[in-house]
């Protein structure tokens, strides 16, 4: 799997997760699906991930949206 696509399903998982712990916990776990949503949308613009760096460091295989 290329950085695009681990990126794609890291992001997947964690909306997910925090949806339903929202449900089953707290509500407070909204924040972490917003905080998702937010750095997804300036990624797109500035094309900065924090998890794409991560992922460079560890060689995993580059992808067309985070050079």
């Amino acid at each position: 799997m290329n950085i695009d696509k681990i990126i794609f399903a890291f992001a997947g998982i964690v909306i997910i997760s925090s949806l339903a712990l929202s449900q089953l916990h707290s509500a407070n776990w909204l924040w972490l699906t917003a905080f998702v949503g937010i750095n997804m949308f300036q990624s797109a613009f500035t094309g900065f991930c924090p998890l794409a760096s991560i992922l460079k460091k560890t060689r995993a295989k580059p992808g067309q949206a985070f050079s």
